[in-house]
C-alpha cells in the first residue's frame, strides 16, 4: 500500500506541477502558494466535515498538533519557499537535478531520525530511480528557461527544497501517528499556511494576492493543481510513509518529472534520449522497489 500510494502521489504531483506552472506565470510563484494553501485548508476541512463530522482536526493529540505543525513549516513554507526561488534562479532542469537528492536525505534523516533501514534490493531501487531522475534532467531539451543569477545560491535554494521536503516526510512520519491522513495534510498546511501569511505581512504582498483573486484562469488552474497537489498528493504521501519506509517513499514520489514527460509529449514537445534513457532507468528502479 505505501509504494501504491506514493506512486499515485507521484501521478497527482505531475498534474499540478503543470496546473500550478500556468498559474505562477499569471500571477507569480509566492502567491500561488498562499492561495494553494489556502484553498488546500478550505477543501480538507470540507471533506473533514462531511467524514468524520468537525471540520477541524480538534481531536488531534499535542504529540501530533506539535511535529505536524512543524513538518508543514518544514515542508510547505521553507521547503517550497526555497524550491520556487531556485526555479528563478537556477532554472527548472539544474532545480529538478539537485532536487533529485531530496529521496537520499529521506532516507538519511529516517535512518537518523526514526532507525529506518533498508534492504540491498531497496537501496539499489533507489539509486536505480534517483540516477535515473538526475539523468533525464539533464537532457536541455525539456530546459523551460534559463539560468539566471549566480548558480552556487540557486544550487543552495534547490538542495533547501530537497531537505525541506525530505524532513516533512519524516516529521510527518514521527507526528502523525495514528490520526488520519486528510487531518495530518490540514494540521501541515495551516502551518505552512502561517508561514507564509507572516511573509507576505513583511514584504507587504497582500495586494498582489488581491490582484491574482480576480484573475479567473489563475484562480481555475491553482484550484486543479491545489486539488492533485496538496489534498489528493499530500495527503497520499502521509499514507506511503506510514506504511513503508521515508527513503522508499520518497524515491517514489520523486518520478513526478519522469511522469510529466508524456504531458510534455502531447504538448508537442521532444524529448531527447538522455531524458528517454533517464526515465527507463527510473522506472526499473520503480519496478525493483514494488516487487
Amino acid at each position: 500500500m505505501g509504494e501504491l500510494a506514493a506512486l499515485a502521489t507521484a501521478t497527482c504531483w505531475a498534474f499540478s506541477t503543470v496546473a500550478f506552472a500556468s498559474a505562477s506565470q499569471r500571477v507569480g510563484s509566492l502567491v500561488v502558494n498562499v492561495l494553494r494553501l489556502t484553498m488546500a485548508f478550505g477543501f480538507l476541512a470540507a471533506y473533514q466535515a462531511i467524514a468524520r463530522g468537525q471540520a477541524l482536526p480538534t481531536d488531534a493529540t499535542p504529540h501530533a498538533l506539535g511535529w505536524l505543525s512543524v513538518s508543514g513549516i518544514v515542508g510547505f513554507f521553507l521547503g517550497d519557499l526555497c524550491l520556487f526561488r531556485a526555479f528563478v534562479v537556477l532554472g527548472p532542469r539544474l532545480t529538478v537535478l539537485v532536487n533529485s537528492t531530496a529521496p537520499a536525505f529521506a532516507a538519511l534523516i529516517g535512518w537518523l531520525f526514526l532507525r529506518e533501514t533498508l534492504a540491498g534490493k531497496e537501496l539499489l531501487g533507489i539509486a536505480l530511480t534517483v540516477g535515473g531522475i538526475a539523468w533525464a534532467a539533464r537532457d536541455r531539451r525539456t530546459e523551460e528557461g534559463a539560468a539566471t543569477g549566480h548558480r552556487a545560491v540557486g544550487v543552495m535554494l534547490a538542495l533547501g527544497g530537497a531537505l525541506g521536503q525530505a524532513g516533512g516526510l519524516v516529521l510527518s512520519k514521527y507526528g502523525m501517528g495514528e490520526i488520519d491522513a486528510p487531518a495530518a495534510t490540514q494540521i501541515r498546511v495551516l502551518a505552512g499556511l502561517a508561514g507564509f501569511v507572516a511573509l507576505f505581512f513583511v514584504i507587504r504582498g497582500w495586494p498582489r494576492v488581491t490582484a491574482a483573486v480576480r484573475d479567473r484562469r489563475a484562480m481555475g488552474a491553482t484550484a486543479i493543481g491545489t486539488l492533485f497537489g496538496p489534498v489528493l498528493g499530500v495527503t497520499l504521501s502521509l499514507v506511503a510513509v506510514r506504511h513503508t519506509q521515508v527513503g522508499v517513499a520518497a524515491s517514489l514520489m520523486a518520478t513526478t518529472p519522469i511522469l510529466i514527460l508524456p504531458l510534455v509529449l502531447l504538448r508537442g514537445e521532444r524529448v531527447g534520449a538522455r531524458g528517454a534513457v533517464g526515465a527507463v532507468a527510473a522506472v526499473a528502479g520503480v519496478v525493483l522497489l514494488l516487487i
